[in-house]
């Protein structure tokens, strides 16, 4: 705790100095939650679990003399440290953009994810495999937050319909790794089997009012799997549709990790993963209810009968009240974690302070 206090008084202290130099504005935000799940089911998947995070937002605006407009926002996360320890904040995520009449330039540090394969849902607290068993969801798509990056986004009023379109790049991933805010060059063999830098796009557009749909695709380069056969990418797409006090949400996602091809033959390797997203939601006033139901399918190479489907749903209730928001959560998971006739159920409760 001794050190976040210090942490913070350097900050703000640095902060003030730029304040005074610069015409800008700066605003701080966060949120600080307590949670207690319950976990039955298979033996190593029951217990019981109390915990508090908690984040704090940093963000610094301004305009230049021709009108141009920068950002800066960072993030103090504790829980972000990489040794475990509580006792030391962190800079968990920031970035730095410029935006003009040709659209938004920036660089982003942990941060800027465009992958929408979490886009359509609606729980009121968060997806089933964010909110319960911490064994699922380990076929997630990739995206680029993992990594320090650049990135472009179109103006909003550029395309018809409103499509705004948005491009990530990584670069040398071998030696600047994920998540330094520093950009220290680090050594070692690289990520995802050494490719040397990833691409992410982004669409989105609302053709109607009320509809809103979007893609993403993202994709590894250079050397990686000596002779690779198949190279890490994944994609997704979505719709989202609301009607006064209901909303709806429909995705689709998939992943295909790294194989070289000396492995095609093995019958123990994942060829892809694929998920199927729906939820609804209903929204009156301060109170909200939402189901969502996730299908996470694990295809294995070469042999249809070790796949396996793991299936994920949530029931989630919400109330705000002012800054604090109540929820609990309900969820089910079967096969879970992609080990079949695994099942798995949790009940979550969770207090949010925002400020």
């Amino acid at each position: 705790m001794k050190n976040i206090i210090k942490t913070l008084i350097v900050m703000l202290t640095s902060i003030s100095l730029f304040g005074s130099a610069n015409a800008g504005e700066l605003s701080v935000s966060g949120t600080a939650k307590a949670t207690y799940n319950i976990h039955s089911g298979v033996k190593t998947n029951q217990g019981k679990g109390l915990g508090i995070t908690n984040e704090l937002n940093f963000t610094a605006t301004g305009e230049l003399d021709n009108g141009y407009t920068w950002s800066y926002s960072m993030e103090l996360d504790p829980n972000a440290v990489s040794s475990g320890s509580n006792e030391t904040a962190e800079n968990d995520d920031s970035k730095l953009t410029l935006t003009t009449p040709m659209g938004t330039v920036g660089v982003f540090i942990s941060e800027g994810g465009l992958d929408v394969e979490d886009a359509a849902s609606q729980s009121v607290y968060a997806r089933p495999t964010d909110a319960g068993d911490p064994s699922s969801g380990t076929g997630d798509n990739f995206t680029i937050d993992a990594y320090n990056n650049f990135q472009y986004h179109m103006p909003a009023d550029m395309l018809p319909f409103g499509i705004v379109g948005k491009i990530a790049y990584a670069p040398d991933l071998d030696t600047y790794g994920s998540g330094d805010n520093t950009g220290a060059i680090r050594t070692g063999t690289g990520l995802h089997g050494g490719y040397r830098s990833a691409t992410e796009v982004q669409v989105k557009t609302a053709p109607i009012e009320n509809l809103a749909i979007g893609a993403s695709y993202m994709e590894f380069s250079g050397s990686g799997v000596a002779k690779s056969n198949q190279k890490p990418e994944s994609g997704a797409y979505y719709a989202t549709y609301t009607a006064g006090p209901i909303s709806i949400g429909y995705s689709k996602a998939y992943k295909a990790p790294g194989l070289a091809d000396g492995s095609l033959t093995s019958t123990t390797l994942v060829d892809y993963y694929e998920q199927t997203n729906t939820s609804i939601a209903y929204v009156n006033g301060d109170l909200s209810i939402s189901y969502e139901k996730e299908d996470d399918e694990k295809n294995m190479m070469r042999d249809a009968t070790a796949d396996v489907e793991q299936e994920s749903s949530s029931i989630q209730v919400a109330y705000t009240m002012g800054g604090m928001t109540l929820a609990v959560a309900h969820g089910n998971y079967d096969n879970a974690g992609y080990v079949k006739d695994t099942e798995v159920d949790t009940m979550l409760f969770a207090v949010t302070m925002a400020f």
